[in-house]
């Protein structure tokens, strides 16, 4: 009895040491007396980017985010001309930025699926065999939300002297969840109303002085990439007069996003008959199923890829085509990025801050009350849903669907006329 009431107890107490051990308080308290040591600590509180020669953009975030980084990167080159800038992702977003021209070298980090002791050795040591020999002037973080990833805690690492970031205070969410992060950072954004989040990288830049000409988006493919692309219409037999169709029918790791595998089905049969058009299904490798019930429900017109290239192979697939459908997530951003017109799919989410950025897009929401778009706390997305269902989502009709892609495919006959629309 004694033993079982204080296994508990004992577990308890070594959580909340380990919690206070690897807390932004006693991060601080460890290594800031070693960085005035180095030097890295100089008396200057205002941001000088004619000064800066060594800066590092933290951006381990999902794919969407860091295609919605990339107008960030293209600015902020050109108003740090010379400066060795270096970009650090998640591992699996590596082969979408690899060919940024815009960064010196792309460095890859992973805060998530580990212990909070392990975390912060990599973390640690990544800092100290490839960010303290740069010596950074200025750390860069563009995330709104809440800090899951160990950003903070890499910027602060890095030994630079201007850390820069969004404030915890911007969301009750994040103030509770990233407690005291606010300590790790010199420069805090204090955020205004809800805006695209394309608008809240830049306004990062601005906020540092620079200065914005161009908020559009972009993606760094190769040779092989387009290549690869052709090799596929090639292999599924997609002539130049087709009319190509993508599809994003996963939501990846958020079902709350989730259209039904069923609508999309639908959508995909009205396609091949209405417009002959050819449906190409893009995803990651838990999409390869969805993909394949979608091709055997649908007909010979689909071809799946989902499961089947890297991202830069996916986006360039995209380029080919005259329009993509799909659920709020990365395909879309590819997509919109690669200037396809796109019909996004939203309803958990809020389209306000991820709708697909530029002229070309198209977002399909039901209007609930229980929106994060109508809640006092602007978030990004609902993390559960009060009903049994996800109403957001099945709001969404198939027949309201169709008639967005008609009114795109209408336009496109304009773009393209060779295609027979």
């Amino acid at each position: 009895m004694r033993s079982s009431g204080f296994n508990p107890f004992f577990k308890s107490l070594v959580n909340s040491i380990v919690s206070w051990c690897a807390s932004p308080r006693v991060t601080y308290l460890v290594f800031e007396p070693f960085f005035l040591l180095l030097g890295r600590r100089r008396n200057r509180t205002d941001i000088e980017l004619a000064r800066v020669q060594r800066a590092l953009v933290v951006r381990l975030d999902e794919i969407g985010d860091v295609v919605l980084t990339t107008s960030f990167l293209r600015e902020l080159r050109r108003n740090l001309p010379n400066a060795w800038i270096a970009l650090v992702v998640k591992a699996e977003i590596y082969n979408l930025v690899e060919c940024c021209p815009y960064v010196n070298e792309v460095l890859t980090y992973s805060g998530s699926g580990h212990g909070i002791f392990e975390r912060r050795r990599r973390a640690l040591t990544l800092a100290w065999k490839r960010l303290w020999p740069r010596r950074f002037d200025l750390a860069i973080l563009q995330r709104w939300d809440t800090d899951w990833y160990d950003g903070t805690l890499l910027a602060y690492l890095s030994g630079a002297q201007w850390r820069i970031g969004y404030s915890e205070r911007v969301s009750a969410e994040k103030q509770r969840l990233n407690a005291g992060f606010d300590r790790l950072l010199t420069h805090l954004v204090v955020d205004g109303p809800p805006r695209h989040e394309v608008e809240r990288n830049l306004d990062v830049l601005r906020f540092l002085g620079g200065r914005v000409e161009n908020d559009s988006l972009e993606l760094w493919l190769t040779e092989g990439d387009e290549k690869f692309a052709a090799v596929a219409w090639q292999n599924h037999h997609v002539r130049d007069s087709d009319v190509v169709v993508g599809l994003g029918p996963s939501s990846g790791n958020a079902p709350l996003k989730q259209w039904p595998v069923s609508n999309f089905v639908d959508l995909a049969r009205w396609l091949a008959t209405e417009y002959q058009a050819r449906v190409l299904i893009v995803g990651g490798p838990s999409e390869e199923p969805v993909g394949d019930l979608i091709k055997s429900a649908a007909g010979p017109s689909v071809f799946n890829m989902a499961g089947k290239t890297s991202l830069r192979q996916t986006a360039a697939l995209l380029k080919r085509c005259q329009l993509y459908v799909g659920n709020d997530g990365g395909p879309m951003h590819l997509a919109a990025a690669v200037r396809v017109p796109t019909v996004a799919l939203f309803g958990s989410s809020c389209h306000h801050r991820f709708g697909p950025w530029g002229q070309l897009g198209n977002v399909l929401w039901s209007v609930l009350p229980c929106s994060q778009c109508f809640q006092d706390n602007h978030g990004d997305r609902c993390r559960s849903c009060p009903f049994d269902r996800v109403y957001c989502m099945l709001a969404i009709t198939v027949d309201q669907t169709k008639g967005a892609v008609a009114r795109v495919l209408e336009e496109n006959s304009k773009r393209y006329p060779s295609k027979h629309i």
